[in-house]
C-alpha cells in the first residue's frame, strides 16, 4: 500500500478538521435552535397593547393571542397573530411587532361608529359594516338592501350636512332613522318624530324644499307626523291628529 505524501496527509488532515467544525457548529445550533423553541426558557411574557380605544376586549383578546401562539418568542408568527387581531370585530387596523426579550408590541385602532346598519351592525365612516358584539350605542339607524352600505352612508351624510346648515332647530331635525327601499328610494324620520318621504330621484333638492316650507308648516295647529315630497313641485302632508287630514300644498 502506497505511504500518503506529507502535503497529502496535511490536505486530508484538514479536511478531517473542517468536517469536525462544521459538524460540532451544526450541534451546537441545533442545541441553540431547540433551547430557543423551549417556551419555558423564552416566553413571551408581555403583550403590550397601545392606541386610542374604548370598546376592544384587551383580556379577551390577549387570551385568543396566547392560544394561537403557545410557542416561544422565537416560534411566535407575527404575521399570523396580525391576522387574528385585525379579524376582531372592533379593530380597524393594527401593527404587531416583536420587541427582545418577551415581548409582544400591538399598535390598535379601533373602528369609530357612526351609524347602525340594519339592527344586526354597525358602519364606520367608510361604510364599511362591522358587528356590534352586543355594545349598544346612540346612533342614527340606517337600513338597506345588502351590498347598499356606502350609498345609504353618502346619502346620510348629505342630508345631515344640508339639514346642519338650515336655520330649523338641529336637535329636532337631525336624523333618527334612513330608509332605502329595494328600489332605492329615500325615507328619512327626524328626531322630531316627522317622516319625510324623498323618493328615488333629486332627495337633496326634495329635502331643500321641506326645509324651505316647514317653518309655515309649524306654524300650523296640527304638528306634522309626514311629508310625502315626491312631486315635480308641491308636497303632501300628513298631521298628527288626524291621519285622514292630508293637506296637497
Amino acid at each position: 500500500m502506497a505511504l500518503l505524501s506529507r502535503e497529502q496527509a496535511r490536505f486530508w488532515g484538514g479536511v478531517v478538521f473542517l468536517l469536525a467544525v462544521l459538524g460540532g457548529l451544526t450541534y451546537s445550533a441545533l442545541v441553540v435552535t431547540d433551547w430557543l423553541k423551549d417556551e419555558q426558557r423564552m416566553p413571551v411574557q408581555v403583550i403590550n397593547f397601545s392606541g386610542d380605544y374604548q370598546h376592544i376586549d384587551i383580556g379577551r383578546l390577549e387570551q385568543k393571542i396566547r392560544r394561537s401562539q403557545p410557542g416561544s418568542f422565537f416560534e411566535l408568527d407575527v404575521n399570523d397573530v396580525f391576522e387574528l387581531v385585525e379579524s376582531q370585530p372592533w379593530v380597524y387596523r393594527a401593527s404587531v411587532r416583536k420587541q427582545w426579550p418577551n415581548t409582544l408590541k400591538i399598535y390598535l385602532v379601533e373602528q369609530q361608529p357612526v351609524a347602525q346598519w340594519n339592527d344586526d351592525m354597525l358602519l364606520n365612516p367608510y361604510g364599511d359594516t362591522f358587528e356590534t358584539e352586543g355594545i349598544t350605542l346612540s346612533l342614527p339607524r340606517l337600513f338597506g338592501p345588502g351590498g347598499s352600505e356606502k350609498t345609504a352612508l353618502e346619502g346620510y351624510n348629505a342630508m345631515k350636512s344640508l339639514l346642519a346648515t338650515s336655520s330649523m332647530s338641529i336637535a329636532d331635525m337631525s336624523i333618527a332613522e334612513l330608509s332605502l327601499s329595494e328600489r332605492f328610494a329615500w325615507q328619512v324620520q327626524l328626531k322630531s318624530g316627522v317622516k319625510l318621504n324623498l323618493g328615488r330621484q333629486k332627495f337633496i333638492d326634495r329635502l331643500q324644499r321641506f326645509i324651505d316650507v316647514f317653518p309655515l308648516l309649524s306654524k300650523q295647529e296640527k304638528p306634522v307626523k309626514y311629508v310625502d315630497l315626491r312631486y315635480d313641485t308641491g308636497l303632501a302632508v300628513g298631521w298628527q291628529t288626524d291621519e285622514n287630514d292630508n293637506k296637497q300644498s
